[in-house]
């Protein structure tokens, strides 16, 4: 640019010579005589003229360029400033940052706050030397962010204004050269003069106008740069090192201004913690003596090291940051927290733009957000262990009271309500970001000034999700004066007027004043309320349609408590279908905040009485319950794991969901108000699961994050609870009612009264008995009922069942009953039958029968008494004379098997002989099944009419239930398929691994680790009863429709009466490995149509052990349609021996399946020979021998079966390698690969198997 001026003003100064040498020259002739008017004078006038006109072009061009320039030149200096901040006055002088070679790597360029290091040996300041880095400034094109000094901007500013003035006074000076050039010709002729005269006024007018514009463009640049400068106020920062004798020990980074003692700034560049906030520290011990160390600051000033210790940061996600080694440097203006100490600890960091996270092994610990070109740490307050008492912050009770906005908290602390910390604003919150929305509000209304004026009333709708109850909605009434709100849940629109006549008479009486007039919208529900409100003479008050801005107070509040209950459900992890406990618990909260108007709570002005809120806890957390009589537990925990849903409703107690439990029954609901709670630990959350924050109200506990082993020393005084109330009390709160009296005061009466008398309809239909007296000498037994609810497979209830069932452990044998055995059919009969159902193409339907049991006819004589509730009036003496045979009594099921027995034999069926429940009949070359298991059956058959006719024959005789094809039989899911059938219990499984919180958990994909080595446990038992639980529930899903987990099943299972630590840890990978095949099922192709067996032993794998394990299983139609793992109960000296006793145990399986087989319609007869696969060659040849020797003599009766089947040609004994032998994963632990193609053979399948 410099050069582009000294050419434009050697061009100005070669013009200036061309037109003022003539000029001079001219003046000299005149002066010498000439005569002025003479053709040669004027001739030269013109040529004067001329060559002015041009220098008036040229200089005016100039000018120009002069102006642009500066502009050009201002505009790049205010770009260059923002991007960079500035430079220093040492930089101004070298080459332009994009001119630079940029640094290659992303270590080459440096920190954020790295742009100076200076290194000095401790007690040396005068031996500091510089070390020269890389600045952010060369890599400006492409990294962005650049810190300027204060001297650099004042002398960039300087100069800019040197240069400006110094153009400017160019410019005039050039100007005047003009004028004074161009004044001889003005003698020129008039014409002449007077068009050069215009020329140069008008670019001396020109020319002041630039000046004027160069001026102001100088002011305003001025005045910007100086509200810059204030309003950035840009860091005065410097990095030194701090050399000890070998390593560097410590980054100190200083900053104009940092307002909070307690922020914590994250800083790349520094290899040790430093805080200046005595206070915060834990733990610390003072520098002394030879041990001093000091810090140079920016202004080459020194800091001393006072000390060092440990510091406790509590994060905004509930977890404790643990610093150790930290420098306590009063004099430093911030905290610093060093990224590599965080990294050696495990901790990840992430820069983002504008935020850092923090992990630790995929686990969220913290986060942070860049506050002025700083990240610093997001933290809601310091933590002091040595603090007896531990005040609540403001994250607590904002959890505590349902995500409400701050200024509610810092009313219910001005108050007193509540006593917490420091009044502070919150930060924006995640829970209420997630569950809240707004919306421009509605023009206020008129309050009234007294209770019970107006009631305004509104349903809200949760159709799509049911809580624990079958509730789908809730109804609110809200009084307009003290904005008291009270929710009920409600199962159908049409109990919004039940709860109205409730809410009524309770109001009325406790406040013992009227309701005068109720508000509500157009609902159907409230049509009943609108016809009561009449003849109450209360005026109902009905909103314009389409209008609910109408009934705003009602619609304002029903989204207020889904707003909060959503909130609670999002921060605790809890289910939806706990939507009902959560809006119960808003509304508890909601009554108990103050509103801005009157800064009063509702509960204050509904009761009378400010309300203590020292109670409340946060939703959905972990509680420790003591259970209801700790005395009888002498030895083992007096608690149990619950999560907090809520407040008691008519008790001084918390609502409880039960967890984890030696006593209680698991996922049911208890009351009580002794518990120890835990506030910062959810359960149902799953990133709680394997990380358990620091409790802030709680006495500090070693869950935090250190950067080295923790070893914190535990608080001397525990908190301590105050009373809640006077009376204890704790019972179960199950959705299923024990008793009738429970049952019509309960929320479901109407469905359990539905029910009951859909019972005594059937009982009566039926004539299972006749009122009588009692005869002298006889003593009746008693009767109760018990109710059930029976659900969908996706979970829904599919109806309310209420059951009458007699005391039957009153009966007496042979007084009262003889004998009480009653088949049922086997598993296995069922999954053979749809296995031949794939084969043949059989059609599947099922029927169930109603009340089955009462169709028995008693041969005894047995009397009852009248059951509660439907006790005939007039005749309360008189008692039951059974007639037929009642739920509950021990002959009930054998009655009922008789009976149907007889009435299908009659009918031309004929019972198997190996399983006496299963029937055949053949009508027109047709075969028709049925296979009955207590009151449900299956029916098979190829004919659709045949199907029809046998389903009306039965309902002729029994009261029925057709369910159409088949879809669920003893709970297996019955799926069909174009090219087979798939059994499956994936809801079964699902359920199971929520039960016991093993839903979201990693999947692994073998069920029993082969490195697992377990051994009975002679110490105390670890949660035997819920170790119980689980294999209890594995065992079903085993023996249904899972071969694939029957070794890890059965195994697992031998340690039940005592499991320890090991045990459970195999326990959970079991769990694991479910959750990655919950959705298997047995897929049955229909080939091939042939039975073979698989037989396999595992001789002594363990010294814990000391008989072998014995394995088989059967496939027929593509699927496993019998398996069993168990250990043999006889020891065996070999490998052999053990493969021989497996082989015995096989062979009579194959007998009764053969048998079965045979005695089905269906299919080639007669029945082949079923081959045994074994893999052991010896084992093979051992039972197809005819003698027997010293060495087996004592397994003598078992060779002795398989020489017996083998003869009559029912089974076939070949060889298998053990990579083929199906029966193999029943023995023994294998690996992914054999568990995976054992699975396929067996027939497990994915349901998304196309």
């Amino acid at each position: 640019m410099g050069s582009f001026q000294s050419l434009c003003w050697i061009i100005n100064l070669m013009i200036s010579l061309v037109v003022l040498v003539p000029t001079i020259s001219r003046r000299a002739r005149l002066i010498l005589g000439e005569d002025f008017r003479s053709p040669e004078i004027l001739s030269e006038d013109s040529v004067y003229a001329t060559r002015a006109t041009v220098f008036l072009v040229v200089m005016f061009c100039r000018s120009f360029s002069v102006l642009a320039t500066k502009v050009f030149w201002t505009c790049g200096n205010k770009i260059r400033t923002k991007c960079c901040h500035g430079r220093t006055k040492e930089d101004d002088t070298q080459e332009p940052p994009c001119r630079r070679k940029l640094p290659k790597r992303k270590d080459e360029a440096l920190s954020m706050s790295n742009l100076v290091f200076q290194s000095a040996k401790l007690g040396q300041p005068g031996a500091s030397e510089e070390v020269k880095f890389p600045t952010i400034s060369e890599s400006i094109c492409g990294r962005g962010l650049v810190m300027r000094s204060m001297s650099s901007l004042r002398f960039q500013s300087n100069a800019l204004l040197q240069s400006w003035f110094t153009g400017s006074l160019k410019t005039l000076v050039s100007q005047i050269i003009i004028l004074v050039s161009a004044l001889p010709l003005l003698r020129q002729s008039a014409c002449t003069s007077i068009l050069l005269f215009m020329v140069f006024l008008i670019v001396t007018i020109f020319t002041i106008s630039l000046c004027l514009i160069s001026l102001i463009i100088i002011y305003v640049s001025l005045c910007d740069k100086k509200t810059t400068m204030r309003n950035n106020n840009p860091l005065k920062s410097k990095l030194k090192l701090i050399k000890s004798d070998e390593n560097f020990i410590a980054v100190v980074f200083q900053s104009c201004k940092i307002n909070d003692v307690n922020e914590w700034m994250v800083d790349s560049g520094a290899t040790k913690h430093i805080c200046k906030n005595k206070s915060a520290f834990t733990s610390y011990s003072a520098t002394m003596g030879d041990d001093e160390e000091l810090v140079y600051l920016a202004d080459s000033k020194t800091a001393k090291v006072h000390g060092k210790g440990k510091v406790l940061i509590k994060l905004t996600s509930g977890k404790t940051l643990s610093l150790n080694d930290v420098l306590y440097v009063p004099e430093f203006r911030t905290n610093l927290v060093s990224v590599s100490l965080l990294v050696k600890a495990g901790i990840t960091v992430s820069f983002d733009c504008n935020k850092i996270v923090m992990t630790k092994n995929d686990v969220f610990v913290g986060k942070g957000y860049c506050k002025n070109g700083r990240y610093v740490l997001s933290i809601p307050k310091l933590i002091r262990e040595n603090a007896s008492y531990l005040i609540d912050s403001y994250d607590v009770w904002h959890a505590r009271l349902g995500h409400v906005s701050d200024s509610y908290i810092n009313l219910l602390r001005d108050r007193g309500l509540i006593s917490s910390g420091k009044k502070l604003t919150l930060e924006k919150c995640d829970i209420c970001v997630e569950s809240k929305q707004t919306k421009k509000s509605c023009p206020t209304t008129h309050r009234e000034s007294e209770l019970l004026e107006l009631i305004h009333t509104d349903l809200g709708d949760l159709k799509n999700t049911m809580t624990r109850g079958g509730n789908k909605f809730y109804v609110t009434f809200i009084d307009d004066f003290s904005r008291y709100t009270k929710v009920y849940l409600l199962k159908s629109k049409d109990e919004a007027f039940d709860k109205f006549l409730v809410y009524k008479s309770e109001v009325e009486n406790q406040l013992n004043k009227k309701i005068k007039r109720v508000r509500s919208d157009r609902g159907g529900e409230y049509i009943l309320i609108n016809d009561f409100c009449e003849r109450e003479g209360i005026i109902h008050e009905i909103t314009p349609p389409y209008s609910p801005e109408s009934n705003g107070i009602a619609e304002r509040k029903n989204r207020t408590l889904k707003e909060m209950m959503n909130a609670l459900l999002i921060s605790s992890g809890a289910p939806d279908n706990l939507w009902g406990e959560a809006i119960l618990s808003a509304c508890h909260l909601q009554n108990r905040i103050p509103y801005k108007h009157n800064k009063r709570t509702p509960y204050e002005l509904w009761k009378g009485h400010a309300p203590n809120l020292k109670y409340l806890k946060v939703w959905g957390c972990l509680a420790k319950v003591l259970l209801p009589d700790p005395k009888k537990r002498k030895i083992g925990s007096k608690t149990s794991d619950c999560i907090f849903i809520g407040y008691a409703e008519c008790s001084a107690a918390y609502r409880f969901l039960v967890l984890k439990s030696d006593v209680l029954n698991c996922n049911t609901i208890i009351e009580t108000k002794n518990a120890e709670f835990f506030e910062s630990v959810f359960p149902l959350k799953p990133e709680y699961k394997t990380v358990v924050p620091y409790r802030e109200s709680e006495p500090l506990k070693e869950n935090t994050f250190n950067d080295e082993p923790s070893n914190l020393r535990r608080s001397k005084r525990p908190r301590i609870e105050k009373s809640f109330g006077n009376d204890f009390y704790t019972y179960l709160v199950n959705d299923e009612p024990f008793t009738y009296s429970q049952a019509i005061s309960s929320k479901e009466a109407p469905f359990w009264l539905e029910a009951i008398q859909n019972e005594i309809e059937s009982i009566q239909k039926n004539k299972t008995w006749i009122l009588t007296e009692l005869p002298k000498g006889c003593k009746p037994i008693g009767c109760k009922w018990i109710f059930k609810k029976k659900f969908n497979p996706d979970g829904s209830i599919d109806k309310y069942k209420a059951r009458l069932v007699a005391k039957g452990f009153s009966q007496k044998q042979d007084v009262d009953y003889f004998d009480t055995f009653a088949p049922v059919t086997r598993i296995s009969s069922i999954r053979t039958l749809i296995a031949l159902a794939s084969i043949h193409k059989l059609l599947i339907h099922q029927m169930d029968v109603k009340t089955a049991f009462l169709n028995g006819e008693l041969e005894e004589e047995i009397y009852m008494m009248q059951p509660e509730g439907h006790v005939v009036s007039g005749q309360e003496h008189k008692v039951c004379k059974l007639v037929k045979s009642l739920y509950g009594l021990k002959q009930a099921p054998k009655q009922w098997n008789e009976k149907f027995d007889e009435v299908l034999l009659a009918h031309g069926f004929t019972s198997l002989e190996v399983d006496k429940c299963v029937y055949t009949k053949i009508k027109n070359g047709v075969c028709i099944i049925i296979c009955l298991y207590v009151d449900d059956m299956l029916i098979f058959s190829s004919n659709i009419e045949l199907i029809n006719e046998t389903k009306s024959f039965l309902a002729s005789k029994f009261d029925m239930k057709d369910l159409g094809e088949a879809k669920l039989i003893l709970g297996i899911k019955v799926i069909r398929k174009d090219d087979g059938i798939i059994l499956s219990q994936e809801h079964y499984a699902e359920k199971l691994l929520k039960k016991f919180g093993h839903f979201d958990v990693k999947p692994v994909e073998i069920p029993y680790d082969s490195s697992t080595h377990l051994k009975k446990h002679r110490g105390d038992p670890e949660a035997q009863y819920e170790y119980a639980q689980i294999i209890g529930s594995l065992l079903h899903l085993m023996n249904y429709t899972r071969p694939d987990i029957a070794y890890a099943v059965g195994r697992l299972s031998r340690y039940t009466h005592n499991p320890s630590g090991d045990h459970w840890t195999a326990l959970r990978r079991l769990l694991r490995y479910l959750r990655g095949t919950m959705n298997y099922g047995i897929f049955y192709r229909g080939l091939p149509a042939v039975l073979e067996g698989y037989s396999d032993a595992n001789w002594v794998s363990d010294s814990d052990e000391i008989k072998s394990n014995t394995g088989y299983i059967f496939t027929l139609g593509g699927g496993a349609i019998m398996w069993k793992s168990t250990k043999q109960s006889l020891i065996s000296r070999s490998t052999m021996e053990s493969e021989l006793i497996a082989l015995e145990v096989t062979s009579s399986e194959v007998e009764w399946l053969k048998n079965f087989l045979a005695e089905i319609p269906v299919g080639t007869k007669p029945t082949p020979s079923v081959s045994i696969l074994c893999d052991c060659q010896s084992a093979i040849n051992t039972a197809k021998k005819m003698c027997y020797n010293g060495k087996n003599r004592h397994i003598r009766l078992r060779h002795k079966v398989i020489k017996r089947l083998l003869k009559n040609g029912i089974i076939s004994i070949n060889f298998v390698r053990s990579e083929g032998n199906l029966a193999d994963p029943l023995t023994k632990a294998l690996g992914r690969k054999m568990i995976s193609e054992t699975s396929r053979e067996m027939g497990l399948v994915s349901l998304d198997y196309k």
